[in-house]
């Protein structure tokens, strides 16, 4: 009776312990461009990396992890536990990633929770007013809003807002934020998102972790070894151990902390891998809707709490982090849009539970297919056994009409549903909505006419030349949320034997027209950067530059939707500039 008394006792204290306990960290670590294949623990012997496969020995791995085929998709449905379609993201350029403004996110949740919330990378969900990450639950964002960055070494970077330089490379310096953030948290709950732009291209790596792989012919090739370039090869393989590096330095920053054993760790990727090179034989890579381009390495760590070595077959994905997170962390989701994803915690104490099957869906432009947990119909109506062919080498679909039929009726509700459409995405931007009275409109984001074109085809992180002409026009759809005085400054390169065009900016509609001019005086005429970094020479992305602030003046906005535009009404030299950047910052309420 004295023993049951006393187990009592110690139960009844380990329970309320439990519910006094401080609530767990949270560091999610989402890369760029990282295939299925691209780690020694999914069985790749042309690289190591230690660090990421000690998260998978400590905590859970699993194999059937799903993501959208390209960028944007996934970092929403991380945001919001649903899939992309249905939260406003409609393509990963021109404004097609932003997040829509009545979805809530992971950052939200925690931030209602009291977590502080920092990010450290890539967000690319929205760079104007209200879509910018620090109105969407972030108290710290360090990085940049676009899709992809041109240059990796010192790069141009943006903090809360404030246009910075980095330091050193790119995953390093972005490291260096998160850790610096952990220390400054580590008193109190924290959200860190270190979202890594690499491997993503273009391909550039400091010799430390190049030197490895120069001129090797690695062992392990792709399914299709005459497509795989070997130069990319050994530019992503340095890449990626240069993540794994940065990855033990997170860990160890928790440990010499005491956090380690606070932290819910999770580790994925957005998509399939950017290139032809290894990937345990899947079919396709990013941009595709095969198993190839959207099933990605996905690892969660928090001890005494998920069961070490967990190898978890179960189909998952994306959009299932944050109903985990919160079931994991005590909190409450925010908002009142139904979530898509399911709560893995089940799987995380016991990776064989019971567990439905389910559908899991992929959607994207031309794109569709559906899997479960032994069947995938890929976007031309072939049905695989996925369990026994992963590589979809072996189409099923006259073994088990059935099966196809009912699977191809999803995929065609989904095509009839989910329209993206053939013109441009034309939601405004948004300005003047955000407490901070900044928001700023890219080159990336805006529509060119006449003679302008990017410096490379791909708008990410391109810039506007061949401004040669009175008839030349730039131009962004916009949603002005408070009426009042705008200081407009603009971003620019100029050689001095090209100083002295008038530039006008104007916003209107049928009902408002307003007009400021300015004159180019100060000529800026900068190198281009990442050219001497790159590995590999480089396709559609384009190089950068540092571009000077040039102030127009000051501009009355209403509340109400117009359009921006930007012209030459004098051009004395060749060209006007490059434009880079509009930034606008309220100065004045009406």
């Amino acid at each position: 009776m004295l023993v049951a008394r006393l187990f009592m006792v110690v139960y009844l204290l380990c329970v309320s312990l439990q519910a006094f306990a401080a609530p767990p960290n949270v560091v999610i670590v989402l890369t760029d461009d990282q295939g299925w294949g691209d780690l020694s623990i999914h069985g790749n012997t042309n690289l190591s990396t230690p660090n990421i496969d000690t998260l998978a020995q400590e905590g859970a791995l699993f194999s059937r992890f799903y993501v959208s085929p390209l960028c944007a998709p996934t970092r929403a449905e991380l945001l919001t536990g649903r899939y992309h379609f249905r939260t406003g993201v409609r393509g990963v350029t021109r404004g097609r990633g932003r997040l829509n403004l009545d979805e809530s996110t992971v950052f939200d949740m925690f931030k209602q929770a009291g977590y502080s919330t920092g990010m450290f990378g890539k967000w690319h969900n929205g760079t104007q007013d209200m879509y910018h990450p620090n109105e969407r639950g972030l108290d710290e964002f360090y990085g940049f809003t676009s899709g992809h960055w041109g240059h990796y070494f010192d790069a141009p970077m943006e903090h809360n807002g404030e246009f910075v330089t980095g330091k050193g490379y790119m995953t390093d310096d972005l490291t260096d934020r998160a850790l610096s953030f952990i220390e400054e948290n580590k008193k109190s709950p924290f959200v860190c998102y270190l979202a890594y732009n690499t491997p993503h291209s273009p391909f550039q790596v400091p010799d430390k972790f190049y030197a490895k792989f120069d001129g090797v012919d690695v062992a392990m090739r792709h399914r299709d070894p005459k497509k795989e370039s070997m130069l990319t090869t050994r530019a992503v393989l340095g890449m990626i151990e240069n993540i794994d590096w940065n990855v033990g330095r997170v860990m160890k920053k928790l440990e010499d902390l005491g956090l380690e054993d606070d932290t819910i760790f999770i580790y994925f990727s957005d998509n399939g891998p950017n290139s032809y090179r290894w990937n345990g034989g899947l079919k396709g890579k990013k941009s595709d809707s095969d198993e190839g381009g959207v099933r990605v390495p996905f690892m969660i760590k928090w001890p005494g709490h998920i069961t070490p070595k967990a190898q978890v077959d179960r189909v998952a994905g994306v959009i299932d982090i944050l109903p985990t997170l919160a079931s994991l962390a005590g909190v409450n989701p925010v908002g009142t849009k139904a979530l898509d994803g399911l709560d893995l915690t089940p799987l995380l104490s016991n990776a064989s539970a019971d567990w439905a099957d389910r559908q899991y869906l992929t959607r994207w432009r031309g794109m569709a297919s559906v899997r479960n947990q032994r069947f995938m119909m890929d976007t031309e109506n072939n049905l695989f056994d996925i369990e026994k062919d992963p590589g979809q080498r072996n189409p099923v679909t006259a073994q088990h009409p059935e099966v196809a039929a009912a699977f191809k009726k999803v995929l065609d509700d989904i095509r009839t549903t989910v329209d993206y459409g053939l013109v441009e995405y034309s939601r405004p931007y948004s300005v003047g909505r955000s407490p901070k009275g900044f928001t700023q409109l890219p080159a990336r984001d805006a529509r060119e006419s006449g003679g302008i074109q990017r410096a490379r085809n791909a708008p990410n992180s391109s810039y506007f030349t061949h401004w040669t002409s009175k008839q030349d026009i730039i131009r962004w759809n916009v949603d002005v949320g408070k009426t009042g005085l705008y200081e407009a400054v603009l971003y620019y390169a100029c050689p001095e034997k090209d100083l002295g065009s008038t530039i006008e900016l104007a916003f209107g509609n049928e009902h408002v027209s307003e007009k400021i001019t300015a004159k180019v005086t100060v000529a800026h005429d900068p190198p281009l950067l990442g050219e001497a970094e790159d590995r590999v020479p480089r396709g559609g992305e384009s190089y950068m530059k540092k571009f000077k602030p040039m102030t127009l003046g000051r501009i009355k906005l209403t509340e109400t939707i117009g359009i921006f535009t930007l012209r030459a009404l004098d051009i004395p030299g060749d060209s006007v500039m490059e434009f880079g950047t509009l930034v606008l910052r309220q100065v004045e309420d009406e």
